[in-house]
C-alpha cells in the first residue's frame, strides 16, 4: 500500500481539481470551492470484515 495514495474527488464538492497542499502530508487543496482538507489513515478495526447474518432460508437477516 503506497503512503502517498492521492484522493481523487474534493469530499465538499466533488469536484477533481485539487492540488497537494504547503500545509503538510497528506493536506490537500481543491481549486473549485476553495476549501483544503487533510487525509490520514487511521488504522485497521480491531473487528475486521463483518459480514451480515444470512438465515436458514439463504436470506441476510
Amino acid at each position: 500500500m503506497s503512503e502517498r495514495a492521492a484522493p481523487f474527488y474534493c469530499p465538499y464538492c466533488g469536484d477533481e481539481d485539487l492540488r497537494p497542499s504547503e500545509e503538510g502530508h497528506g493536506a490537500w487543496e481543491c481549486a473549485s470551492c476553495n476549501r483544503a482538507f487533510r487525509l490520514s489513515f487511521l488504522g485497521l478495526l480491531a473487528k475486521g470484515l463483518r459480514h451480515d447474518p444470512i438465515d436458514e432460508g439463504g436470506t441476510a437477516i
